[in-house]
C-alpha cells in the first residue's frame, strides 16, 4: 500500500521555500545597504547645507558691522549692501560647522555674496552586501546665498551726515536719524541668507 501523496509534495517544496526565504533575506538586506547609503548621503548633504548657510551668516554679520560703523557714511552704504566692503574670508565658518557634523569641507567664495561647499563624511557606508560600501562615503554640495534685502536714496543734505537717508527694508522703513541710533535694524532685517535653491527670507 502506498504512502499518501502529500509527504511527497511536502519533501518537493522544502526546497523552493528555502530558495523563497533565501531570496527575500537577500532583498531585506539589499534594501538595508540602499538605506544605509541614503543615511549617509542625508548626513553629508545636512554638513554641506549647515557648513555653507554658516559661511554666509559669517559674512552677513561682517557686513551688518560694516554698515553700523559707517551709518555716518551714507555714501559707503551701497558697497556694504553689494558685499564690496573689506570682510575676511568666511570658509573657516564652514569648516567649523563640517566638524561638528562629522565631516571634511571644501568652502569657496562664489563672488561677492556667496559661498559654495563640498561635504565628505568621515564614517563610510559601512559594510553590507554591495562590495566596497565599507570604504564608501558620501559627497554632497550646497550653495548659500546673501541677498540685500534694503534700498535708499541719496540726496544733498545726506552729505555732512546731518541727515541720514530712509532704508526700506522689503516693506519696513527705517527713519534714521544720527542723534538717536538706539534702534537699528538687525542683520536679518539688512540681508536674507539662504540655501540657492531656497526661497529668499527662510533664515
Amino acid at each position: 500500500m502506498s504512502r499518501p501523496s502529500h509527504f511527497g509534495d511536502a519533501g518537493q517544496a522544502f526546497p523552493i521555500y528555502i530558495t523563497v526565504v533565501g531570496g527575500l533575506l537577500l532583498l531585506a538586506l539589499a534594501y538595508l545597504a540602499v538605506g544605509q547609503a541614503g543615511a549617509t548621503r542625508n548626513k553629508a548633504q545636512t554638513a554641506a547645507d549647515a557648513a555653507a548657510l554658516a559661511a554666509a551668516l559669517e559674512t552677513r554679520d561682517q557686513l551688518v558691522d560694516q554698515w553700523v560703523t559707517n551709518i555716518l557714511d551714507p555714501e559707503s552704504w551701497q558697497a556694504i549692501f553689494e558685499g564690496k566692503a573689506p570682510v575676511t574670508d568666511a570658509c573657516w565658518r564652514a569648516q567649523q560647522l563640517a566638524a561638528r557634523n562629522d565631516a571634511s569641507v571644501t568652502c569657496r567664495p562664489e563672488g561677492l555674496l556667496a559661498y559654495t561647499v563640498v561635504a565628505e563624511t568621515n564614517d563610510s557606508v559601512g559594510d553590507t552586501i554591495v562590495p566596497g560600501t565599507e570604504t564608501q562615503k558620501a559627497t554632497e554640495s550646497a550653495t548659500a546665498v546673501i541677498d540685500s534685502r534694503c534700498s535708499f536714496e541719496l540726496s544733498s543734505e545726506n552729505d555732512d551726515g546731518a541727515e541720514l537717508p530712509s532704508l526700506s527694508c522689503k516693506g519696513t522703513q527705517w527713519d534714521l536719524t544720527p542723534d538717536d541710533l538706539t534702534d537699528l535694524p538687525q542683520p536679518e532685517d539688512l540681508f536674507d541668507v539662504h540655501l540657492a535653491d531656497s526661497p529668499a527670507g527662510d533664515e
